[in-house]
């Protein structure tokens, strides 16, 4: 099927989709500019990588690795999650891309999720709670086809806000927590976030957090940004980024790194990857903005260890996206000038008052839980003192 790639209202190219929802073919480009950052050419800077644009869509859709996304495709005898991305007409809360029918006259302002509402059906099918509509009733319209990650979730409108409420994994459903005490760290440090709360919904936990841009502006990811540029091979990871950003006009890479990686450290995060920081832009003009607020730091605190087996100051525990280890990654920050570690002694009974209002934890892992961070918090204090400038 035909399809027009859009940007609000402004055509960027022609394509088609094949039955299963896969970019089939491309037909023209009508402006280069609107393309979604870090689909040109690195050599050609106003042509199209079209392999890009494949990767491209592919990433909008739900992953294969989403929780019991295969029972979901099944019930909705969908072939693939690009399938239903195009039955949303790729619409998302994170920016202004959309895909218009070939002869359907269409508005942003008609079809956008940031200003109309829209349905809950496909993000309760993929949460796997209770829904009374029929297969063949149910509503496409959703930003909830367009949502990355494994984790189980859907976007909810509550209060007139547009919130994304996310699921834990595992026996201790932990995640929808380590959400609300990286949020609560990031106030007390003066670190923009995203501030997340957590509430049950339909029997299950849930983190609940705001959309952070709107109808003006969208979320531009840390691996579009590093697609913008080729990266020569004596140039670190770390240093392509600040490279990429900086190409963009954007300061201050330095000084939002040094917080997202201190943060990541203090909280033990093994997941984060180029697709959850990132920079956000105007949706009309394309200027930056700003650094993206920290969000989605879920998969961390110990979250998928075994209580008796938590060790928090290991050598070994990962980090991503500039080292393979947190030992490692936190040498990357430039300056710890920001840093209250006032606050960091304070860690244990902020992450301790959180996690008593989680009655589905036992005692004994709040108990590990507290104490592995209050250990992480110390031995963080220790090393900004020695290299504090």
């Amino acid at each position: 099927m035909a399809y027009t790639l859009m940007h609000k209202d402004i055509s960027v190219l022609d394509f088609d989709l094949d039955e299963y929802g896969h970019v089939k073919q491309v037909h023209c480009v009508y402006c280069s500019d609107h393309l979604p950052v870090g689909l040109k050419d690195g050599k050609f800077a106003q042509a199209l990588d079209y392999r890009k644009l494949n990767r491209w869509w592919m990433h909008r859709a739900i992953p294969a690795s989403r929780d019991r996304i295969k029972a979901v495709l099944e019930e909705l005898s969908a072939p693939s999650t690009e399938f239903l991305l195009a039955r949303s007409w790729g619409l998302s809360l994170s920016d202004h891309y959309w895909i218009k029918p070939a002869g359907v006259e269409l508005k942003w302002s008609q079809v956008n999720f940031f200003e109309n509402d829209f349905s809950d059906d496909l993000g309760d099918i993929l949460l796997g709670v209770k829904h009374s509509s029929q297969v063949n009733e149910i509503s496409f319209m959703t930003p909830d086809a367009a949502s990355d990650g494994w984790l189980k979730k859907k976007w909810k409108i509550i209060d007139g806000k547009r919130c994304l409420l996310k699921a834990g994994s595992g026996y201790g459903q932990q995640e929808p927590v380590n959400e609300v005490i990286a949020s609560c760290i990031c106030e007390k440090l003066g670190i923009p976030h995203v501030p997340y709360t957590f509430q049950i919904y339909d029997d299950g936990i849930y983190s609940v957090c705001p959309d952070f841009v709107d109808r003006n502006t969208e979320f531009v990811s840390a691996y579009q940004l590093v697609q913008t540029q080729i990266q020569p091979n004596h140039v670190s990871d770390y240093q392509h980024f600040v490279n990429c950003c900086e190409a963009m006009g954007l300061i201050g890479a330095q000084d939002f790194l040094d917080r997202m990686i201190t943060l990541d450290y203090l909280i033990a995060n093994t997941d984060r990857h180029y697709g959850n920081f990132g920079i956000v832009r105007n949706a009309d003009t394309l200027v930056p903005l700003g650094f993206a607020p920290l969000f989605d730091n879920g998969t961390s605190m110990f979250s998928h260890t075994p209580t008796s087996q938590i060790k928090p100051l290991a050598a070994t525990i990962s980090a991503k996206p500039f080292k393979g280890t947190q030992g490692e990654q936190i040498r990357l920050v430039q300056s710890f000038a920001w840093l209250d570690c006032e606050v960091l002694r304070e860690i244990e009974t902020l992450c301790r008052e959180v996690l008593n209002a989680a009655t589905f934890i036992d005692e004994e892992r709040k108990n590990a839980l507290s104490q592995a961070i209050a250990a992480r918090a110390e031995k963080l204090i220790e090393f900004a003192d020695k290299n504090r400038n």
